[in-house]
C-alpha cells in the first residue's frame, strides 16, 4: 500500500498571463514567491521564474507544440510526489490554466490522490493580444460572441467542426494555429464566413511581438510564424488593431 498522502498536501496551478510579469496577478506573483518546488511550461518567462526564492526546486516542464516535452501523466505523478513531500508546488503556466491548459486533467489526477488544488487565474492569449494592439473582442454591432479555439491536426489534416466560423457576429480566437493558418482560413471560408472577413495573427505577445493584419483571404499567405506562439484572430472586430506603437525597435509590425 502507499503512504497515505499528507493532509497539508496542495498543488497550485497558476496562470503565468502572456508573458510580462506585470500583467501577472498579483496572487499569482505571491504563489512562486512562496513555491518550494516550481514546474513551469516552457514558455514561462525567465522573469516570472527569477519570482522564486532561492532553494526552489525548479522543473521546466515542456509542453510547447511540436517540441520535445514532458508527458502529461509524468507531469501528475511529478507533481503528486512532491506534493506528497510536504513541498508547497506551484504549476506555473502559461496564460490562463483554465483555457487549454489542462487545468481540470491535472486537478482531477490530485484530487483523486488526496491532495488539494488552488487554481490562479491569468490573462488569457487573446485578451492580451486584443489589449496590445488596441481592438476590442466584443463590439457592440459586430461581435455579440467570442469562441476560443485551438487547431488540432489528425495525421497532418486540419481536424474539427469549423461551424462556429460562419457566425458573422462571432470572434473567433485560434490558439496554436500559425502552422496551419492557411487551411485554417479556407475552412473559416468553407464554413460560410466570407473571405474579406478582417483576421489578424498575433506572434510572441509582450515586448517581442508581430502583428500579421489581412482577412480570411489573405491572412494565410501573410502569415510566416517560425519563433513563437501565436493566436489568430478573426471577425470584425480585428479591424480595429493597429500597427503604430511607440517602441517600434521591440515590436515587429507587418501590415496590408
Amino acid at each position: 500500500m502507499p503512504d497515505a498522502p499528507k493532509q497539508s498536501a496542495q498543488v497550485l496551478l497558476v496562470g503565468a498571463g502572456p508573458g510580462p510579469v506585470d500583467l501577472m496577478t498579483l496572487r499569482a506573483v505571491r504563489a512562486v514567491e512562496s513555491a518550494q518546488a516550481l514546474l513551469y511550461d516552457a514558455l514561462i518567462s525567465e522573469e516570472a521564474i527569477a519570482l522564486a526564492p532561492a532553494g526552489c526546486v525548479r522543473i521546466q516542464t515542456g509542453k510547447r507544440a511540436g517540441k520535445p516535452s514532458m508527458h502529461q501523466d509524468e507531469i501528475n505523478r511529478l507533481m503528486l510526489r512532491l506534493a506528497r513531500k510536504g513541498l508547497r508546488v506551484v504549476r506555473l503556466k502559461g496564460g490562463d490554466p483554465s483555457v487549454f491548459g489542462r487545468v481540470g486533467e491535472e486537478s482531477a489526477f490530485l484530487r483523486e490522490h488526496g491532495v488539494s488544488v488552488e487554481v490562479v487565474p491569468g490573462v488569457t492569449a487573446a485578451c492580451a493580444a486584443a489589449a496590445q494592439f488596441g481592438f476590442p473582442l466584443t463590439h457592440r454591432g459586430e461581435a455579440r460572441r467570442v469562441v476560443f479555439t485551438t487547431a488540432r491536426l489528425e495525421a497532418g489534416t486540419l481536424s474539427g467542426d469549423w461551424s462556429a466560423a460562419g457566425d458573422p457576429e462571432a470572434t473567433l480566437a485560434v490558439y496554436m494555429g500559425g502552422e496551419v493558418a492557411q487551411a485554417l482560413c479556407e475552412r473559416m471560408i468553407a464554413a460560410g464566413r466570407a473571405p474579406d472577413t478582417p483576421a489578424v495573427a498575433v506572434e510572441q505577445g509582450g515586448a517581442n511581438a508581430r502583428i500579421y493584419h489581412g482577412t480570411l483571404e489573405t491572412l494565410g499567405d501573410r502569415l510566416n510564424s517560425q519563433g513563437g506562439p501565436v493566436v489568430i484572430v478573426v471577425g470584425e472586430v480585428a479591424a480595429q488593431a493597429w500597427a503604430a506603437v511607440a517602441d517600434e525597435a521591440a515590436l515587429a509590425v507587418r501590415s496590408a
